[in-house]
């Protein structure tokens, strides 16, 4: 007896497809459209429950997966997804990476596309086949949870970094290496799609994210998160209400899940939130006529945990699981994410007539399509060789990252120390040899996996006292204090779970300023030549549910930065932390501060390396830093309106802005010219700018170039980045950077939302950051 037709590997998808669901049962279909946790037991959910894809899945358990699928009536296999943020989080030994945050202050999205191909790699290697990752979402408001797997406040920033990401996890062979940037703008999305790894030629695939292409045995399903507009919170407040008009949507948080769309990412998870009073869960005009209509979508789409559930429970939209599992299906969700009342509440609604066994037919025939393609009926992709994990390579780019997603903020001169002499160090701080905070959310002591409660290997991490105590000059001598607490944790007064079983996070208690701590902490600082004073937040601070009220230091570290600073030491304030924090003045006025965006197992040696001038400074905030909490928004690019530009009580200008970052030399910037003063609409704007390094180090230079349309016919951004081109200085040099930009990405969104270029006059911003006082300005006129 000869195998069915879809257990031939040489037959086409589609026809593999085809019939295996006319194979399947209504129990069978719903199944492979469920995602459960497996940490809790397989056995149930692969016999019982047929299920799709299983996530959260110990090591141990990855084999037995298989094994069990093996047994099964039609052996469809398993999507093994997993949250590989910024390397693959929970294996014990992976090579854990800087946050997306830090990778964006690199402004290098090579770097980024390196960091996905590794860790899809190492992902592959386990028996992982889809990673939660990139996310797309804006930071907007500084206290919300999630702002460090975010690449920053700017949509193109945004999508330079969601698109090399893409193409690294789900490239078929190694990435290019580390070539310059060159001049990064919305119009070289063609060119930057069709590196090696992405998605095939044509159209169709570049929209469709659900071609037939070849997948390696180390590419891994990337899932553009999350769709559209969570970030967009009341109060900062994790998966609340997003106050956000379709025409705001389209504006600013649409266009990189767009071009992530076009560029082949194969699957997109939705939000929590819900907008105009209906879940993105189902929300028919997100969903039906921008991403499968106007975008011509038909790739995968994810819930996250347990949305469907959360309409039931949380949004109370629907009455029971029945009818949210009906209109969810309805709404095209492909995979659903941690309902498993799903499984019931699906087949009810088919014998109650809410819907037919067909309407599911869609969903499961684009989740077998993946499978087909990834190889899993030939080979389930079961752990192999695990050797390449957290090999020399992979940390050794861990290292390169750092180092480049470092920003240096403040340098009264200080920086870099002198290497002369024989001198004290102190190195002071919470953070300062604090392993697991180091690293950040989703990296192993996080929480999210009940098998890593320890966290990742200590001796693969480099703190930043390690880094100082291997990298001074033999007569050096380093000295370390604790210094502060941050924090202590206690029970939620309601509940340790989510009515949907979920934990709920610890209450954060502040560690109050510790008198002996403190003492040490002076006495060391002020026997010492200089100090080093490393804060920031910790993981009970940061991530999904874990919003902030204020952003200020916790704890001990405000007094300790303060006592310190009376002792006259020079003091340079090192940042570990997930977002921008609100510094004491006794840190901004400190010799120096270097900003770390939890910078992964070798971030604090790159921190020491930096301080002793072994590296160039060449970090870029990709985000603003507010001065107080209720500055908040501070993003740059805002629609002006309000009278003046301060409050009564303090200005609105935030601390540190967008693109700030200073190098150890002087960069200065003139002769900005534009030599097509007039272009039509399909042309291109040329433009060049003279940079000089009047220092005496090289400086690794972000040249950033920013629009501005002088009249428009709605209110708009008063500036937006479009382009940026990242050049080498040398000491006594003088660089002319050219600038091109197509005319095409002069555009705004106007008052019926369609994204145009309205005639006119345009400003050509250019300069190191993104603040008004250093840009140079050159006109230039868009023809009808």
């Amino acid at each position: 007896m000869t195998d069915p037709r879809y257990l031939d590997p040489d037959a086409a998808v589609a026809d593999r497809v085809a019939d295996l669901l006319s194979r399947m049962t209504l129990p069978e279909k719903v199944g492979q459209m469920l995602q459960l946790p497996a940490h809790q037991g397989l056995r149930q959910l692969v016999e019982e429950m047929h299920v799709g894809s299983i996530l959260h899945t110990p090591p141990s358990a990855l084999a037995e997966a298989a094994s069990l699928v093996a047994q099964t009536r039609l052996r469809i296999p398993l999507l093994v997804a997993e949250d590989c943020i910024h390397g693959h989080s929970f294996w014990r030994g992976a090579t854990i990476f800087p946050t997306q945050l830090g990778m964006a202050a690199s402004w290098d999205p090579s770097l980024a596309e390196r960091v996905a191909r590794v860790t899809a790699v190492e992902a592959a290697a386990t028996g992982i086949h889809w990673t939660f990752s990139p996310v797309l979402c804006i930071a907007r408001d500084l206290r919300w949870g999630r702002v460090s797997e975010t690449f920053g406040e700017d949509p193109f920033l945004l999508g330079e970094f969601a698109s090399a990401m893409v193409r690294g996890y789900q490239g078929d062979g190694p990435a290019s290496g580390p070539a310059s940037p060159g001049l990064r703008s919305a119009g070289s999305e063609a060119t930057e799609a069709t590196r090696e790894g992405d998605a095939p030629e044509g159209p169709e695939a570049r929209v469709s994210g659900a071609s037939a292409q070849k997948w390696g045995p180390t590419a891994i399903l990337a899932c553009a998160k999350h769709f559209a507009g969570y970030s967009e919170t009341q109060g900062g407040r994790d998966a609340s209400e997003a106050d956000i008009s379709r025409r705001k949507l389209r504006s600013w948080f649409l266009p990189p899940f767009e071009r992530v769309a076009r560029e082949g990412c194969r699957t997109f998870m939705l939000g929590y939130q819900s907008m105009d009073g209906v879940p993105i869960t189902v929300n028919s005009w997100l969903l039906d006529e921008v991403l499968r209509g106007e975008w011509g979508y038909t790739g995968t789409l994810v819930t996250d945990w347990d949305n469907v559930g959360r309409m039931v429970w949380q949004q109370r939209v629907y009455a029971d699981h029945t009818e949210a599992a009906a209109a969810a299906v309805k709404a095209g969700n492909d995979m659903v994410m941690t309902t498993p009342q799903f499984f019931e509440g699906a087949q009810d609604a088919v014998a109650k007539g809410l819907l037919r066994e067909q309407d599911l037919d869609a969903a499961v025939a684009r989740i077998l399509t993946l499978k087909f393609e990834l190889g899993l009926f030939e080979d389930p992709r079961t752990p192999r060789d695990t050797a390449v994990i957290g090999s020399a390579p992979h940390l050794e780019l861990a290292l390169e990252v750092a180092r480049r997603s470092l920003v240096l903020l403040r340098n009264d001169g200080t920086l870099p120390l002198p290497a002369d002499g024989a001198r004290t160090i102190a190195v002071i701080g919470p953070n300062a040899d604090d392993a697991q905070t180091q690293l950040g959310d989703w990296a192993g002591s996080s929480g999210q996996a009940d098998w890593l409660t320890d966290g990742q290997p200590r001796e693969m991490i480099e703190t930043v006292l390690d880094g100082f105590r291997a990298l001074v000059p033999p007569s050096w001598t380093v000295h370390h204090e604790r210094g502060a607490d941050i924090l202590t944790v206690g029970t939620d007064p309601e509940g340790t779970h989510f009515p949907d079983g979920q934990p709920r996070p610890e209450v954060v208690i502040p560690s109050p300023p510790s008198a002996e701590l403190i003492a040490a902490a002076v006495g060391a600082a002020s026997a010492a030549d200089y100090v080093v004073a490393v804060v920031g937040d910790r993981i009970e601070l940061i991530g999904e549910g874990r919003s902030t009220a204020t952003l200020e230091l916790v704890g001990g570290q405000i007094a300790l930065l303060d006592a310190l600073a009376a002792t006259g030491t020079p003091l340079v304030v090192v940042v570990i932390a997930s977002k921008p924090l609100v510094l004491p003045p006794s840190a901004m006025n400190a010799a120096a501060i270097v900003y770390a965006f939890n910078p992964g197992m070798r971030g604090g040696r790159a921190v020491a390396e930096l301080a002793l001038g072994l590296i160039e400074p060449a970090g870029r905030l990709p985000i603003s830093f507010a001065r107080h909490a209720g500055q908040l928004p501070v993003y740059y690019n805002q629609i002006p309106g309000q009278h003046g530009t301060r409050y009564a009580d303090l200005t609105q200008t935030p601390a540190f802005a967008f693109g700030d970052g200073l190098s150890y030399t002087t960069v200065g910037y003139s002769d900005l010219r534009v030599t097509t003063p007039v272009v039509s609409p399909d042309g291109t704007v040329r433009a060049s700018v003279t940079v000089a390094n009047t220092g005496d180090r090289p400086a690794i230079e972000t040249v950033q170039v920013y629009l501005r349309d002088v009249v428009t016919s709605v209110t708009w951004a008063e500036k937006e980045l479009k382009a940026y081109r990242q050049v080498t200085v040398d000491p006594g040099a003088t660089v002319t950077v050219p600038i091109e930009l197509p005319a095409s990405e002069c555009t705004l969104v106007d008052a019926q939302g369609r994204r145009i270029v309205e005639p006119g006059d345009f400003d050509l911003l250019v300069g190191p950051s993104s603040r008004d006082e250093v840009l140079l300005t050159a006109r230039f006129t868009v023809t009808t």
